[in-house]
């Protein structure tokens, strides 16, 4: 279905990314994956095998995200769909939160994504039009208690994706963002286990990915909310 078609995904070296990689890759596209540990990064290079290339690169940094998507255009000749999905959690209540935490939070999940999109911009428009997946959360319209950071930055990130979408769609690029509810991965440090079963898989993201992608061109699903289909019941 993607054959011949070049994907940048940030925070491609687990979780959600690594999966969304995955996904793009089996579905015959030319993969670019970003991520700060080197480590992990080499072991996703191995993994993924010759048609990804992953890149160390910090999306708070826009310099690094340019580089990415030079080695992308460099690389395989283009850039067709950018998947922004690289994200931090830090939860505390607001007057105990530092500065340094808001602003991790905030250049990581909200200037990530504009850093992503600036860079690609340019390419995405000489291909003649592609796709921009930004990944959110159901956090951002559904805020609680010592998420304040979070929240608010998941919440920018469905305001600018919706702006940002009218400003492009007429250059023939798609605009979407995904509002995932609660995932089974290792957000936050947190180790999945027998208790987390209920929740959303990576892949269960990937796939929505994969499938606004496939997406004729004559539609836009801007917006998809994506919840776990049988959550504990509340007490």
């Amino acid at each position: 279905m993607l054959q011949g078609k070049v994907a940048l995904v940030t925070g491609g070296s687990r979780g959600i990314g690594l999966a969304t990689a995955q996904a793009l890759l089996a579905q015959g596209a030319s993969v670019v994956t970003t991520g700060i540990d080197a480590a992990r990064l080499a072991a996703v290079q191995q993994a993924l095998g010759p048609k990804a290339v992953a890149v160390q690169a910090d999306v708070r940094d826009f310099a690094a995200l340019e580089g990415a998507v030079r080695t992308a255009v460099d690389r395989f000749g283009g850039l067709d769909i950018l998947v922004n999905n690289a994200g931090i959690g830090i939860f505390a209540p607001v007057a105990e939160m530092s500065l340094e935490q808001w602003d991790d939070v905030i250049r990581t999940n909200v200037t990530g994504v504009f850093n992503g999109c600036r860079a690609a911009l340019p390419f995405l428009k000489a291909r003649g039009g592609g796709w921009i997946i930004n990944i959110s959360s159901l956090a951002s319209a559904n805020a609680f208690a010592g998420g304040a950071a979070y929240c608010a930055s998941k919440a920018a990130v469905n305001a600018f994706s919706e702006a940002l979408m009218q400003e492009v769609r007429h250059d023939g690029i798609r605009v979407a963002y995904v509002m995932p509810g609660s995932v089974r991965t290792e957000f936050n440090s947190h180790v999945p286990g027998p208790d987390d079963e209920w929740k959303l898989a990576p892949d269960d993201v990937a796939r929505t990915v994969v499938d606004l992608v496939g997406h004729p061109n004559r539609s836009l699903p801007s917006r998809v909310e994506l919840r776990p289909s049988r959550p504990p019941r509340k007490s």
